[in-house]
């Protein structure tokens, strides 16, 4: 009888992703150009601060 060793929670979720197809990425967010569709790059704060509504200051 041979002993499986136990998945780490790593391979548990990448597991998981495939099976109801929802893969992981070969690259982080952090590794990705994040441009908007202008070719400019965009930040979280950039997107925060287009958010908000004309008559709160923005």
């Amino acid at each position: 009888m041979s002993e499986e060793r136990p998945l780490t929670e790593w391979e548990r979720a990448r597991r998981r992703a495939e099976v109801f197809g929802e893969a992981l990425p070969e690259t982080t967010r952090d590794e990705r150009d994040e441009t908007d569709r202008r070719g400019e790059r965009r930040d979280g704060d950039t997107w925060l601060r287009e958010q908000v509504p004309p008559h709160h200051g923005g």
